[in-house]
């Protein structure tokens, strides 16, 4: 079931949640809505789910006009951050309920509804919890009964808000895996909001990238991760080091700090050299195209490589940089608290102070 979203508007009071907001999802897709606390992502799935009503706009299931139905009538699940349960009710009781309350002419007989049940608990690899209360039961099993609960309507397409913000991260790693697996055997459309950046490139066929009720860009996780439109985009796609600088010819400088660009990047000025983690090196001096003092501050050997936090020394960042070294690095370096070392970039991506996408760069 593909959605069509056209010029979606949407306001509460005197604040815009919502502006011009156009957007394509195609059948079967798996797309993550993805921005900060306040963007529009929750709003935007409220209204696709039929929850709000926008102000403008058109919105289009599989080509037709749903605007003016009843959510009722656009047969579209809706998955809570807080799973939403019922105390009172069992597990299958739970998942049974919106198929309960269904008018008689479109209420299934009791045995199917219970075949329904059954083979929902069997999906959800729950079974053995039927009889049992939310109570009894851990936050990612309450999170698998909810999206049970929403599937039992056999809805057209399947809208989950924070499905995994309740929980801790090992469970929400697992939800995660079980959840993409179960959309690519299934084959439904789905949308879910998340902040986490790391949800949103792990489980989605499509990003969406939103920022104060507005689409930044829409793009695969690789091609949206490798081809940031934007420094919205770049700021929020995980940790990225900034050298803020003058252009002079091909060197951007300030203070004691220096790289010497590849190529020509234009007439000079203002501009920033943003450097993800995994495309800079470090070293115990400084090479012929940069010269980026820095200090240690932190050391954290805890993952698959030693993440250090380092302080510009001469020059200026507004945060800490964060730069990855292997184990056997570490161990052959032993680097400590207070020592001195240079950040060597490989690969960079270059604003210029008007505006506009990013050049990327390449040394060596």
């Amino acid at each position: 079931m593909s959605i069509s979203l056209e010029r979606i508007n949407k306001s509460f009071g005197n604040f815009q949640a919502l502006n011009d907001i156009s957007l394509e999802i195609g059948d079967g897709q798996l797309v993550g809505l993805l921005g900060p606390s306040g963007s529009g992502k929750t709003t935007l799935l409220r209204i696709i789910a039929g929850l709000e009503s926008a102000d403008g706009g058109r919105i289009l299931f599989q080509g037709e006009d749903v605007t003016g139905q009843h959510v009722r009538e656009r047969r579209v699940g809706f998955v809570f951050q807080h799973y939403a349960l019922f105390r009172h009710m069992t597990v299958a009781q739970n998942i049974a309920f919106g198929l309960d309350v269904l008018p008689r002419k479109q209420r299934p007989a009791a045995a199917e509804i219970r075949r329904r049940v059954g083979e929902l608990l069997e999906m959800v690899q729950l079974a053995h919890l039927a009889e049992r209360y939310p109570s009894q039961l851990s936050g990612g099993q309450k999170q698998r009964i909810a999206l049970a609960r929403a599937l039992a309507m056999q809805p057209r397409i399947l809208l989950l808000d924070e499905p995994f913000g309740a929980l801790d991260a090992k469970v929400r790693k697992d939800l995660r895996r079980w959840l993409r697996n179960l959309h690519d055997e299934l084959n439904f459309t789905s949308v879910f909001v998340t902040h986490d950046q790391e949800e949103a490139l792990e489980l989605s066929d499509q990003v969406v990238v939103m920022s104060a009720g507005r689409i930044e860009q829409v793009d695969r996780p690789q091609a949206l991760y490798a081809k940031p439109d934007s420094r919205f985009v770049f700021d929020f796609l995980g940790h990225v080091n900034v050298f803020a600088g003058a252009l002079d010819g091909r060197e951007v400088r300030q203070g004691e700090g220096w790289v010497r660009l590849p190529e020509p990047a234009g007439a000079g000025g203002e501009v920033q050299l943003y450097l993800r983690p995994h495309e800079v090196r470090l070293q115990l001096h400084a090479v012929e195209h940069a010269h980026l003092p820095l200090q240690v501050e932190a050391i954290n050997l805890i993952g698959a490589e030693v993440r250090l936090e380092l302080r510009p020394c001469g020059w200026q960042a507004d945060e800490l940089w964060e730069i990855g070294i292997t184990h056997a690095e570490y161990n052959a370096w032993q680097p400590q608290r207070g020592d001195r070392c240079y950040a060597v970039p490989d690969v960079g991506h270059l604003f210029e102070a008007r505006g506009g996408q990013p050049r990327t760069l390449y040394w060596g």
